[in-house]
């Protein structure tokens, strides 16, 4: 990665895409199953807002590694990499406001354009 790109704050939202054993991290914030998304901090890329808010809102610790196009915020996804197979006890989130999606269900409840061409693009839908 480019140190331009490291050193570039992000505006908008950022989409968290976490993928584990072929499944996808979906979040129920507002009455709908969606993908953990937040907004920067100051001079924050958008990998290190995709792994603090995972870890905020689920608990589960993830690495932020490869930007996607924008997100459902007009800011950009990022793949994330599961560094942790259980939740800290200091998720935002209940356990009920948390789910693994197959990728078929996690489609359906709608996500972004570039999330779903890189699902599709890499497991089977």
């Amino acid at each position: 990665m480019a140190l331009e790109q490291a050193a570039e704050a992000v505006e908008g939202a950022v989409d968290a895409v976490v993928i584990n054993d072929g499944r996808l991290l979906l979040v129920d914030e507002q009455g709908g199953w969606s993908l953990p998304s937040g907004v920067p901090e100051e001079a924050e890329t958008a990998q290190a807002t995709a792994a603090r808010v995972v870890y905020e809102l689920t608990g589960y610790l993830v690495d932020g590694t490869s930007l996607l196009g924008a997100g459902s915020g007009g800011g950009p996804a990022v793949v994330c990499q599961l560094l942790s197979d259980d939740p800290s006890g200091e998720a935002q989130l209940t356990a009920g406001q948390v789910r693994w999606a197959s990728f078929a269900d996690a489609v359906a409840a709608g996500l972004p354009g570039s999330v779903r061409t890189y699902l599709e693009g890499h497991t089977p839908v």
